[in-house]
């Protein structure tokens, strides 16, 4: 039995890993000059592979595709994935947010360790061929550098990405070819997205690139009380990326889709409850100014500082 998967990034390896270990033959297609090359990008933030946090937290991060997706990790969770790496020859460690990364921070080592065991274990590779759909007899065909391809499968794994990175391979070119088969596709949608803010140019000019840590952020949606995370982001000349953005990205997304636009609810001082800022900040501040006052009894100061005075009156931080 011959199985093709179209696209090489971390879903096709593996689907390749999984069909291989099964004791079929295996060929792995893909458009690039090489594969795992998002799989490389995301290596240059230190490769989050998973999170520590227990099962039933981790599970509800998905949403309303909870239920499609937990069988899945369930039988390969994120224990599995750490003693995956292992085998790989790649130690991993949780760093301090509870995420956990490859101990060298990169995704290199990994990925060549990786393909190593593929080709050991017989999967093929053929880079530079682009899939183009079917032809009249149902076998693939590809576009090469040196033209037309055609292969037969016996089963074929669509592992094509979404459209998040044209340069790397994930364009979305795939949904036209399933479109004119008449194969349904669920739409496309953003997922752990940064969004846009109207900064002022003074905010965007002096903040622009800062991290902002330590907050809790909620996202209020239409249709229940929405969902809360803690943790840090970072102010982008445009709006906001990262972090806890990402946690809540596709609640802020579907809350756009039906609102036109979303609010996110910064807890800046989360250590602290409102209680105890009120008596702190109620304190009279003398001479001092409000900046002073506000790092002095709240430790809000810098970028933090700036988003109060962002989206807060001037009357209010009289």
């Amino acid at each position: 039995m011959k199985v093709v998967i179209i696209g090489g990034g971390p879903a096709g390896l593996m689907a390749a890993e999984a069909a291989a270990s099964a004791g079929v033959h295996v060929e792995v297609y893909d458009a690039m000059p090489s594969v795992g090359r998002k799989f490389l990008l995301a290596g240059k933030g230190g490769l989050n592979l998973t999170h520590s946090e227990p099962i039933e937290p981790f599970l509800s991060r998905y949403g309303q595709q909870r239920a499609f997706i937990e069988p899945a990790i369930r039988s390969f969770p994120p224990s599995a994935l750490r003693d995956w790496a292992c085998e790989l020859g790649v130690n991993t460690f949780i760093g301090t947010s509870g995420r956990i990364f490859p101990t060298d921070l990169k995704a290199a080592p990994l990925l060549r360790a990786w393909l190593r065991r593929l080709r050991q274990a017989g999967v093929q590779f053929h880079v530079r061929h682009r899939w183009r759909g079917w032809d009249e007899g149902g076998r693939l065909q590809f576009t090469t550098p040196q033209g037309w391809v055609h292969a037969h499968a016996d089963a074929v794994v669509l592992a094509l990405g979404g459209g998040s990175w044209p340069h790397l391979g994930s364009d979305a070119a795939w949904t036209q070819i399933l479109a004119e088969h008449k194969i349904p596709i669920a739409p496309l949608k953003p997922a752990n997205c940064g969004f846009d803010v109207r900064w002022s140019e003074h905010f965007r000019t002096k903040f622009a690139g800062q991290p902002v840590k330590t907050v809790q952020i909620v996202v209020k949606t239409t249709d229940g009380p929405g969902i809360c995370h803690m943790g840090e982001f970072v102010i982008t000349a445009n709006g906001v990326e990262g972090g806890i953005i990402y946690m809540v990205s596709a609640y802020a997304r579907d809350t756009i889709a039906a609102d036109g636009t979303a609010t996110l609810w910064l807890d800046l001082v989360p250590d602290r409850s409102l209680q105890q800022l009120t008596h702190t900040l109620s304190k009279p501040r003398g001479k001092r100014t409000m900046a002073t006052h506000l790092t002095r009894c709240a430790g809000v100061a810098g970028v933090k500082a700036g988003l109060l005075r962002e989206v807060v009156s001037k009357d209010v931080l009289m």
